[in-house]
């Protein structure tokens, strides 16, 4: 039988499953997935950043983003430029803002949603919670 720690992990990763499942299905039907939005949103937080600085905000391998970042550059989405030595910046183009900015009313719709339950209150009490978990490692 699971104890409660297992059991408050899972209902963690259950509710980060529903939000990415519903997350998912809605930024499809605009053209993009949530990797993709995910990506835009760590580089217009950083503009010029390194595939690693941006690979880390995304919780991917610097690899994976690489990847992620070629399919977003041959999509219009983004601009890749030289910078410093082998550094390579990224930059959201005209096209990337607008996918961006859909992607953040389809984000405050499904997380609405998600959390439709909880008052205003149980949401940032969630958050402080969440934060001071995030904050002990």
């Amino acid at each position: 039988m699971p104890n409660e720690l297992q059991l408050l992990g899972r209902a963690v990763k259950q509710a980060q499953y529903r939000q990415h499942r519903a997350l998912d299905s809605r930024l499809a039907a605009v053209g993009t997935t949530l990797a993709q939005w995910d990506a835009l949103r760590a580089i217009s937080r950083a503009p010029g950043a390194a595939a690693r600085t941006l690979a880390a905000a995304t919780f991917q391998s610097e690899q994976a983003f690489g990847t992620l970042a070629g399919r977003l550059a041959a999509l219009g989405l983004i601009d890749r430029r030289p910078g410093t030595g082998r550094r390579i910046e990224h930059y959201l183009t005209p096209s990337g803002e607008e996918v961006l900015s859909t992607g953040h009313r389809i984000a405050d719709e499904v997380l609405a949603s998600c959390y439709a339950n909880l008052s205003a209150a149980d949401r940032s009490a969630l958050l402080d919670l969440l934060e001071r978990v995030d904050d002990s490692r």
